[in-house]
This record gives C-alpha cells, sequence and structure tokens, in this order.
C-alpha cells in the first residue's frame, strides 16, 4: 500500500519535458517524486499531505542560471527576489564577478567590483558578507551552513580569480605571462572539483568597477582565455559562459567555437538586439548555427523581455540626474529635493541645464528622453509607441525632459520612467519570440540580484509563462510547455544538474503549483531592506499557490513558510 508524504492532486502538469499538459497527480517521498499518474490515492494509498491543485498549473521548480547572489547569499536565507517568482534553483557568479577566490587584502576591492558592475550598494555588502574563506571551496562551504528557501550553484568568476594571481597587475587589465595563466589554471581547476558549475567571464566595456576600471580580463588575450578553459577540461566538467560586448558578439563567435571545440565543453554567449544595429541578432544566431555544425557547443543566453532601466528620484539613474542644478541638491533628502523641483524658477534653471557627458552609456541610458515612457500603473515591458515621451512631446507641444520632470514628482517624488535599451529596437519583442524559439538558446540573463538601483528582472520566470504563454496578442505568444521547459529541464541540463527540471519519478521534488489565470507582478517599489540600509527594486509576484524546494513547502498562497531546505550545488548532479 504507498504512502506518500504529499500528494499534488489533480492539477494541469507541464512536466518540463515539452509534452503536451496533462490532468495528474505528483506523488512526493521526500525529497523525490515517486509517482506521477491517475488516482495516486485511490486503492487505500495515503499521504502525509494532500494539495488540491485542481484548475491550477503544476510546473516544475524554475532554475535561473543568471544571477547575482553572490553577496546576497552570504546574509539572506530567503533569496528574494527570485524565492518569491517560482525558482527553485539559482546559479551566481555571472558576468567575471563574484567572491572567490579572496585574499583577505582584496575584500574591499571585489566589493567595489560588484557594485560597479552590478550596481548593489557597497555599504549593504560591507555590513552584509561576514567573510570567512579564501578559497572557492572555501566560500561554498560558508554558503553551505546557512539553510535558504531555494539551492544555489556558482560559478568561479575572472575577475577574482585575476586579481587573486596577478594582484594589481590582474586589477588593472594588464597582459597575463605564461605563468599566470598556468596559475589561473590551476585555481579553475581546483574551483571546479570543489564544485563550481562553470567559470564566467566579461568581454564588454559596459562592467566596470566602482572606479572605472574594467572587470579584470575584459581585455584578456586568446592565450589565457584557453589557457583558463582547459581547466573545464581538465576537470572533466562546467560551461565556460562569456558576457561579450552586444556589438561585437560575431567577432567572439569565431574565437569561443574554437575554444569550446579544444576543452570539449559548452559555451554560452548573451545575444540581445541592439539599438544601433537591430538587426545584428540574426547574424549572431546564423553564426552559431555554422559554429556548432562545425563541432562546436556553442549556445546564447536571451533574456525574456526587453533589458531596461527603471528611473526614478530614488533610484540610480534618471534623465536630469546630471543637470548642473539637480547635482547642487546632492545629500538633500527625497522631501527636500521634490519641494526644491516644485518651485518654479528652480524648474526653469533645472531644464534649462545642459546635462554633463557620461560617454555612450550616459547618453543610451540618460539623454534619449525620447526613448522613455511613463510608469502608470503597471509596468508595461512591451510598451505601445505611442505612449513613448517623445509621442507625448509631440502632442502636447512640451519637451520631454518637461514631461520626464513630471513624471518624476508624481506620488511626492516616486514616480518612475522606463527606458529599454536591448531587444526593444523595433518598437516590439518579436525578436524575442524568435529567438526563443532557436534551439540553440537558453533562457537566461535574469540578473536576479543585481541592478538594485535601475532593474527588477529578478521575475523575469513569471513574465515568461504570464506574458509568452498568457496576456500576449494572440498568435504570438510562446507554447506553455515551451516556456517551461526552457527555464526547468532545458537550464538544469545545461549545467549539469540531471536531477532537477522534470516532473517524474526519481526527480528532484521541485515544484511550482501556480494560479495561472492570476499570476501576476506587483507593481516594482523601492525598499530599503538591504543590510546598513540599503536600497533596492523589488517586484513581487501574485499566483504561487505553492512552491516545494527538495520536497518541503517554502512558500504557500505567494508568502515564504519559513522553511529553508535549500543546499549549494556542487557540480554536476546526476539523476
Amino acid at each position: 500500500m504507498a504512502r506518500f508524504d504529499i500528494v499534488i492532486e489533480g492539477g494541469n502538469v507541464v512536466d518540463g519535458t515539452g509534452a503536451p499538459a496533462r490532468q495528474v497527480d505528483v506523488g512526493i517521498v521526500g525529497d523525490t517524486i515517486v509517482a506521477v499518474g491517475k488516482g495516486l490515492l485511490s486503492g487505500g494509498a495515503s499521504a502525509g499531505r494532500v494539495i488540491d491543485a485542481r484548475g491550477k498549473l503544476v510546473t516544475p521548480g524554475f532554475v535561473d542560471i543568471h544571477t547575482h547572489f553572490d553577496a546576497q547569499a552570504t546574509w539572506d536565507p530567503e533569496m528574494t527576489p527570485s524565492a518569491k517568482h517560482g525558482v527553485t534553483t539559482a546559479v551566481m557568479g555571472s558576468c567575471g564577478v563574484g567572491f572567490a577566490p579572496a585574499r583577505p587584502d582584496k575584500h574591499e576591492w571585489l566589493i567595489g567590483l560588484m557594485e560597479g558592475v552590478e550596481d548593489i550598494p557597497g555599504a549593504a555588502m560591507v555590513e552584509g558578507i561576514t567573510w570567512g574563506w579564501e578559497t572557492f571551496g572555501e566560500y561554498l562551504d560558508v554558503l553551505g551552513r546557512m539553510p535558504r528557501t531555494l539551492d544555489i550553484g556558482a560559478q568561479v568568476a575572472h575577475g577574482p580569480v585575476r586579481a587573486y594571481v596577478m594582484g594589481e597587475r590582474g586589477a588593472r587589465n594588464e597582459d597575463a605571462t605564461p605563468d599566470d595563466t598556468a596559475a589561473m589554471r590551476a585555481i579553475v581547476k581546483e574551483a571546479l572539483d570543489a564544485g563550481a558549475l562553470g567559470f564566467s567571464t566579461s568581454r564588454t566595456s559596459l562592467h566596470r568597477a566602482i572606479d572605472g576600471e574594467l572587470v579584470p580580463g575584459t581585455t584578456a588575450a586568446e592565450d589565457e582565455l584557453f589557457g583558463i578553459g582547459m581547466a573545464l577540461k581538465d576537470a572533466g566538467h562546467g560551461v565556460f559562459v562569456a558576457a561579450c560586448e552586444h556589438k561585437d558578439v560575431p567577432l567572439e563567435i569565431e574565437k569561443l567555437a574554437r575554444l569550446s571545440k579544444q576543452i570539449g565543453k559548452k559555451v554560452t554567449v548573451n545575444v540581445s538586439q541592439i539599438e544601433a544595429q537591430p538587426e545584428l541578432w540574426r547574424e549572431d544566431l546564423r553564426l552559431l548555427e555554422r559554429a556548432n555544425a562545425d563541432g562546436a557547443q556553442l549556445f546564447a543566453q536571451v533574456a525574456g523581455r526587453a533589458i531596461g532601466v527603471v528611473m526614478g528620484l530614488e533610484l540610480t539613474a534618471h534623465p536630469l540626474l546630471l543637470a548642473a542644478t539637480y547635482l547642487g541638491m546632492h545629500g538633500d533628502s527625497l522631501a527636500e529635493r521634490v519641494a526644491r523641483l516644485r518651485d518654479p524658477e528652480v524648474r526653469r534653471q533645472l531644464l534649462a541645464d545642459d546635462v554633463m557627458d557620461l560617454g555612450p552609456l550616459g547618453e543610451l541610458v540618460l539623454k534619449n528622453t525620447d526613448s522613455m515612457w511613463i510608469v502608470d500603473g503597471a509596468l508595461d515591458y512591451e510598451p505601445d509607441p505611442g505612449h513613448s515621451l517623445a509621442a507625448l512631446a509631440g502632442k502636447t507641444g512640451r519637451s520631454t525632459r518637461e514631461l520626464a520632470l513630471d513624471a518624476l514628482l508624481r506620488d511626492d517624488g516616486r514616480g518612475l520612467l522606463y527606458r529599454p535599451l536591448f531587444n526593444y529596437a523595433q518598437g516590439s519583442l518579436d525578436m524575442i519570440r524568435e529567438a526563443h524559439l532557436h534551439p540553440q538558446s537558453l533562457m537566461g540573463l535574469s540578473d536576479a540580484g543585481a541592478h538594485c538601483g535601475a532593474v527588477c528582472d529578478g521575475g523575469m520566470p513569471t513574465f515568461m509563462l504570464a506574458f509568452w504563454a498568457r496576456d500576449r496578442r494572440r498568435g504570438e505568444r510562446l507554447p506553455l510547455e515551451l516556456v517551461v521547459q526552457r527555464q526547468t529541464r532545458d537550464t538544469a541540463r545545461f549545467f549539469g544538474m540531471y536531477d532537477r527540471g522534470v516532473l517524474a519519478p526519481g526527480f528532484r521534488a521541485d515544484v511550482n503549483v501556480i494560479d495561472f489565470d492570476k499570476l501576476a507582478f506587483e507593481n516594482p517599489k523601492v525598499v530599503y531592506d538591504l543590510p546598513a540600509g540599503g536600497r533596492r527594486l523589488i517586484q513581487d509576484a501574485r499566483g504561487y499557490d505553492y512552491t516545494l524546494c527538495r520536497g518541503v513547502v517554502t512558500v504557500e498562497g505567494d508568502a515564504f513558510t519559513g522553511a529553508r531546505p535549500g543546499q549549494v550545488v556542487r557540480g554536476p548532479q546526476r539523476r
């Protein structure tokens, strides 16, 4: 007579394999799924707990392969926002930045690197991180002592490895010697043996430390990249992840394809649509196809929505930030700034100011008010071009800067603007739809845990379901089964985690029970809940009736239960 710990009964099960949905039960014993089928509780079988999932969507827990929880994981057992969005496994150590290996005299520098690249408040990391490691393996040991709501895995990152081996020469991006490269190869091999899931590097000028220096390794020569890459071959596992300059992806693909063939391992590169070359992403995907036909294992990480910046007076950026008049308000409280900005003379002077030059990125983000939208209610990630500030200026005869100022002053200075930067170059998200249908693309780039003052894309798994599988215009959606598969089985297997991502006997009992009709985002909000009162944007979800990690209910009715079964994933996981 069967005895289950938990039976999830009568749900609409989308199992992660891409198979059609079916109404069946899921039986769990301990941390493992032991049965999937109809009538599991018939014939005298019993369960310690029955979850009624009739009319609900049942999926595997989501596996997010591009996060930046490297610091937060040392202090936050709840792992927000990801754990509120159905994520049961998060992979961090992305973009070439992280916190191990770490010499004691490099702690402050590593924090400055993460602060600059990922917009995580430095003061929060200074107060929140309790250092207790030097090697990557010791870092995983420290993480493993804290129970948490979800599993975490980590990549070893180029920045800290280079600084550990080369010191200031590495931090300043000086060329590595053969001995330097050999030492880095050995350290990366050691990290992989200790449980790292892969290696990440940054190749883009967008990633800079708080002092403006490029991430160590950004300009690394081919000998260094290939030498470090050989550590994956030495260890026998791992993924090589490169965050590349968007416009240079075609140039990088040829090099990374040769690397993949040499080390015999998977390599990923980011693919996004950019305003300057809106069709370049098609060339990226064509080159991936050609490389893989020639024996490489090269894949594109693609975001689920436009990658953009949320702007506000409390946040990192807004279009008036570098105007001389506004700079004179540095140190004023939000209420004081709002009062001054409402003064007619201050307003006139501010709108007449030139904005300081911050180079191409500042031009893209801060000056182009034409391509901004007012956040009025729910944030629309595929906004109507007819509602942009440029369109509103044309209708009202007012300047876009004036409209932006009025929008920012709404709600006592808590008004928000949205500036899509990538994947929205032609007024729609069609590029994302096409890219997600491509067999050599991966669901990625959520950046959960990062860009605290500008982005809240940690909820991308929820967006994939609610927008692409339900809300987008009919005929332009993505199949529900594909959306689930891409952020469960596909992402888990890519990093060698074959024990999760599928609802079938023998797999990990990581499960979501979702009220699909009610699944939605809360509006973005600014909270000050990081250590040292650090600020971040947060966007919670509604519709997660239950999330189970390792067979334990961690979320019920969109709220944490207090259970913390999550562990550190060390290396590949067999079913």
